[in-house]
């Protein structure tokens, strides 16, 4: 599996992959809004060049947040090879932790980080209420018919 930097995949197939998967690139949190086409991050191509998988974050003084992760092909490792070679350039840029947040309606991040190291470090009730205001498109009701209202961050210490 070769993982590639953002800034070798073209930046037409980025702003597609975000569009097909989260409706744009605009991702709003508490943390800030992003336009996920402009972040650094790596992906992971199938063999007909296709993103399989993608990861974006950003790095500020010590601390490394993962913006975004999305995996089409479950099972495979892609997203756990992906947050490795977060982890490893994070390392290798001296940060000392690295956090990221997901909604509460997704049990499956929440699960996927903690197998990982990462622990719950906030949870900041009705905080999606906010970014609706600015992103409008982010659904009311979520995984499992859970109705998506709180941001939780989860943290790694490096």
């Amino acid at each position: 599996m070769k993982i590639y930097a953002v800034e070798d995949v073209p930046k037409t197939h980025i702003i597609e992959f975000f569009s097909l998967h989260w409706g744009s690139p605009q991702m709003v949190i508490s943390s800030g809004g992003y336009d996920c086409s402009t972040l650094d991050g790596f992906a992971i191509l199938n063999e007909n060049a296709q993103i399989i998988g993608l990861i974006t974050y950003i790095l500020e003084d010590n601390e490394c947040e993962i913006i975004s992760l999305d995996s089409i092909e479950e099972g495979k490792g892609i997203g756990t090879s992906l947050v490795q070679a977060v982890e490893t350039l994070a390392t290798e840029k001296n940060c000392t932790r690295i956090k990221l947040i997901t909604t509460n309606d997704n049990l499956f991040a929440l699960k996927f980080y903690q197998k990982r190291g990462y622990v719950l470090s906030r949870i900041l009730n009705n905080a999606v209420e906010q970014a609706r205001k600015i992103k409008p498109e982010i659904p009311v009701i979520g995984h499992d018919g859970i109705p998506i209202r709180d941001e939780i961050e989860l943290l790694k210490v490096l």
